[in-house]
């Protein structure tokens, strides 16, 4: 099994809210997932991330997707 760290969409129409989750990679977008490990709110510019788990799942092998990859250089997530 393949996890991957990715978004998933909440939120009304045009007004997005996304979870990062620890997921399966051939799992739905929206679909089953293994463990939150933050959120990403656009509309405000803000992640807020539990990096503890973020390593954790890293250090199991997981892959972030180019998208969240990049919010985690924009925003330091790896570096605190």
């Amino acid at each position: 099994m393949a996890v991957k760290l990715r978004l998933q969409r909440f939120g009304n129409h045009k007004r997005p809210f996304y979870r990062i989750v620890a997921a399966d990679s051939k799992a739905p977008r929206d679909g089953k997932f293994l463990e939150i490990v933050g959120t990403y709110e656009p509309i405000q510019g803000t992640v807020l991330v539990n990096g503890e788990k973020v390593q954790s799942w890293m250090a199991k092998g997981a892959q972030p997707t180019d998208t969240v990859k990049s919010l985690f250089k924009k925003f330091n997530v790896l570096n605190k």
